[in-house]
């Protein structure tokens, strides 16, 4: 498998995913704009008398953010995938290996892995993908949490005090999250990212469940899934589109990779979804959107164009077609599939 080609994360699809102010989608501020907005907000806590300890939270975490921002824009030209799954599973585990294999395979495709940096499935990622191609976003716990071997000592690995800082990263700086067998925490995980993707409150990007052949982990979920939410109305026919449950490395990697084949990445301009393509799609391909994809648009229809007048900061992206329109933003799982048609094109 061959790289990936550049990606710009200097203007992540998630910053602009989330609905904004008509007002507001049309102004454009600069770094110190928002640099401004801190240090009055900063202000506005002493004329608050607020809470020593939410305070001291609140810088905490900036202070992390501020630090791990800076530590992932070093590789803002790598696409990343986020590996969630147990620290309790030993290395001879049929799951740690499938974790090494899908690591390694992705590392291969032109990823780098995140995971939480301890043991278990996120050894296995680390393992799977090399020194050089692993970030680790660590925990800090009551009981102390050792990082794995491949990424202890790395200046790729960082400590986090709050797992709500942690989570945002792993969603933020990704671009696929892979999810193996795991308790508690990796299905917190699991449902964080399904619920953000499926609000449109991240960017839209692939979700695998990964089960070592024979292992039913996620096969229980699926069920569930579909006996309990999906029977009962509590999600729609279309949100089964946004993960993929397998137990085949091969296909797992297969639904990252292909992702983004002709998909590059998205963003807002003036109320309009943007999709950024890494070539255009055919005629044919256009014809068949726009006649399978109503349900999706607001108002108007899907016209292939090139960078938007709004677009010209991102000088990277400049060169790459666009597929806009004005997308009705409950329907998640079907622009999913509308994606989907794109890369077969």
């Amino acid at each position: 498998m061959t790289p990936l080609p550049n990606h710009n994360k200097s203007f992540h699809p998630i910053h602009d995913h989330t609905p904004q102010q008509p007002e507001e989608e049309s102004k454009s501020y600069g770094i110190e704009h928002y640099v401004q907005q801190l240090h009055e907000t900063a202000e506005k806590l002493l004329q608050d008398h607020a809470n020593r300890g939410d305070v001291k939270m609140l810088s905490v975490a900036l202070k992390e953010l501020r630090y791990c921002l800076k530590v992932f824009a070093k590789y803002a030209d790598r696409r990343q995938v986020t590996v969630f799954g147990s620290a309790r599973l030993a290395a001879t585990d049929p799951s740690y290996l499938q974790a090494v294999d899908f690591s390694r395979r992705i590392a291969e495709a032109g990823f780098m892995v995140i995971t939480g940096g301890g043991h278990g499935i996120m050894e296995a990622g680390h393992v799977g993908a090399g020194k050089e191609n692993s970030i680790g976003l660590n925990i800090l716990l009551p009981f102390e949490q050792h990082p794995n071997s491949v990424i202890l000592n790395d200046p790729k690995l960082m400590h986090l005090r709050y797992f709500f800082t942690r989570k945002l990263l792993f969603v933020k700086e990704c671009e696929a999250v892979a999810l193996f067998p795991g308790g508690f925490g990796t299905l917190d995980e699991g449902f964080e990212v399904l619920t953000l993707v499926q609000t449109g409150k991240s960017h839209l990007f692939p979700i695998v469940m990964v089960d070592a052949p024979g292992n039913d982990f996620w096969r229980h979920f699926l069920r569930f899934t579909k006996d309990v939410l999906l029977a009962r109305k509590l999600i729609s026919e279309e949100d089964l589109h946004l993960f993929k449950v397998t137990d085949s490395v091969e296909e797992a990697v297969a639904e990252i990779v292909n992702y983004y084949r002709v998909y590059h990445s998205m963003r807002y301009v003036r109320g309009d979804l943007v999709l950024r393509l890494n070539r255009a799609i055919s005629d044919a391909t256009l014809k068949q959107i726009r006649a399978e994809f109503t349900d999706i648009v607001k108002g108007g229809s899907f016209e292939q164009t090139n960078a938007l007048p709004e677009e010209s900061a991102e000088i990277a992206l400049l060169g790459l077609p666009r597929l806009v329109f004005r997308f009705d933003r409950h329907k998640l799982g079907r622009l999913r599939q509308l994606i989907d048609l794109m890369n077969r094109d």
